[in-house]
């Protein structure tokens, strides 16, 4: 089970929705229940709040010029809770400002208040790319044909110290088909027309190739367990979940077995899942009680509820 979460006296912490074997889920403003999780406790911190959309989501979103202020009421406690080489992970969507072809700038301007004035690390930036996306803006893309579709969402890993825990290692790809040809027959050395000299390390076998800071990870799944589970039992299913394999990048990344990992915008608990499946433990908040119960869902196995949402559409 997940780290315990309590005030000074033992009755009063949050009370959890749900527990599993390995993590906890608790409903309410994270604003709210961060101070109840221990200081230098948390390995990972990955969520995906609402973003600054001009067009307002049943899910509750700033405006992009209210946006920054409004997102860093969460990040004192944020800093708090990370442990000294803990990561900090956040997907942000862009938007466009209201009514004009041009973008809003906001996810800049957060990440640039992050570091200047709470004293975070930029250890690297990330798109996460979803080849899936349907053409948006409607008005600039489809209907004026003067821009393209947005597809990325820009993505923030932070740190607290200039070195935080990772190893790449553990995010290998698989080598592609002209990787394998230069590897089965060999790489002279020589000095690229760009000025770097390539030496026969790079020949050498390795577990696989490192994958770059573009993650391709279309969201087409359909038919989960969490789908079919919203369906039978009448309940909506959150609108913006991201796929398994965003959340799964970074935790087999930043993360080992044991470690602990947090979603304060958790959602359909996406991060929880496969926190649970990869052996972490996990803590999840979400605002909405609708979405938290059938988020429990995702860990019910086929032919067996879980036995704390057997009456979540109630």
């Amino acid at each position: 089970m997940s780290i315990a979460l309590q005030g000074e006296n033992e009755r009063d912490g949050p009370e959890p929705l749900y527990e599993t074997d390995l993590g906890t889920c608790y409903v309410g403003d994270s604003r709210d229940i961060l101070p109840y999780v221990p200081s230098d406790s948390i390995d990972l911190l990955i969520t995906s709040p609402p973003f600054a959309l001009t067009r307002k989501k049943e899910y509750g979103n700033k405006d992009s010029d209210q946006y920054v202020d409004w997102f860093l009421t969460f990040v004192p406690e944020i800093h708090r809770v990370l442990k000294p080489r803990g990561s900090f992970v956040l997907d942000l969507g862009g938007a466009y400002l209201p009514g004009a072809p041009v973008r809003t700038i906001y996810q800049f301007d957060l990440l640039v208040r992050l570091c200047k004035d709470y004293e975070f690390y930029l250890a690297q930036e990330f798109f996460h790319y979803n080849p899936s996306r349907l053409p948006s803006p409607a008005e600039w893309v489809n209907i004026r044909r003067i821009r393209v579709k947005d597809a990325v969402n820009l993505v923030w890993w932070l740190s607290i110290t200039e070195n935080p825990k990772a190893d790449n290692t553990r995010v290998l790809k698989p080598y592609s088909d002209s990787m394998e040809t230069l590897l089965k027959n060999g790489y002279k050395t020589k000095r690229r027309p760009s000025g770097h000299k390539i030496s026969g390390n790079f020949a050498r076998r390795n577990d696989g190739a490192i994958p770059p800071n573009l993650l391709e990870l279309p969201n087409t799944r359909s038919n989960t367990l969490y789908l079919r589970r919203c369906r039978e039992r009448g309940l909506k299913p959150h609108p913006a979940r991201f796929p398994e394999e965003f959340p799964e990048f970074f935790i087999d990344f930043l993360t080992e077995p044991g470690d602990t990992v947090l979603d304060i915008f958790a959602g359909s608990n996406t991060t929880g899942f496969v926190a649970e499946r990869k052996s972490r433990q996990w803590l999840a908040f979400e605002k909405s009680l609708e979405y938290a119960r059938a988020s429990a869902f995702r860990f019910e196995t086929p032919g067996e509820l879980f036995p704390d949402v057997k009456n979540a559409s109630a």
